[in-house]
């Protein structure tokens, strides 16, 4: 059960009347980010990265929590750069148990990143951090996968058009 007697199905739904209402993709994305922040007790920072497949990039895009230093991120660094890389869902429930990890704060003590992908191609990921040991589950992996398939047209709009900063809230 999440906050506010949220289930699964009601936060998967909630994103999906987002994706329905229309509106500039850094704004629906954002949306997206803030209702699973708000209604998911255990997401504590998230956001969207955008790929530049051409240069092996990971752009940040919109996202709601700290800010990051970790505006751009290679592919093959870090764990979302791990993701993008071998372009599969990784799930870290302690970070200090992970080598590759990119420390974006002290607060951070799992995280969980799912690429977005065209085809055979990483346009983006979704990246949550948790500020708890073990918070993921198989749930939390089903959720965002399917939330991921039903934004990447919009991180592909993104991809395609022009880049601006993250957007933090």
């Amino acid at each position: 059960m999440y906050s506010n007697d949220m289930t699964f199905e009601e936060v998967l739904k909630g994103a999906e009347a987002i994706l329905q209402g229309g509106g500039d993709a850094s704004g629906v994305l954002l949306d997206v980010c803030r209702l699973l922040e708000d209604r998911v007790p255990h997401y504590d920072w998230v956001g969207f990265y955008i790929a530049d497949p051409k240069e092996k990039i990971l752009q940040l895009g919109p996202y709601v929590g700290a800010p990051t230093d970790h505006v751009r991120i290679p592919f093959g660094r870090g764990i979302c750069g791990q993701a993008a890389d071998m372009k599969r869902t990784f799930i870290v429930q302690d970070v200090t148990k992970e080598g590759n990890y990119l420390s974006c704060s002290s607060s951070v003590r799992s995280e969980i990143v799912l690429p977005i992908m065209d085809g055979m191609s990483v346009i983006g990921e979704l990246d949550i951090d948790s500020h708890s040991i073990s918070p993921f589950t198989e749930g939390d992996r089903e959720l965002l996968e399917r939330i991921c398939s039903l934004c990447a047209p919009l991180v592909r709009s993104l991809r395609d058009g022009s880049r601006r900063p993250g957007v933090q809230v």
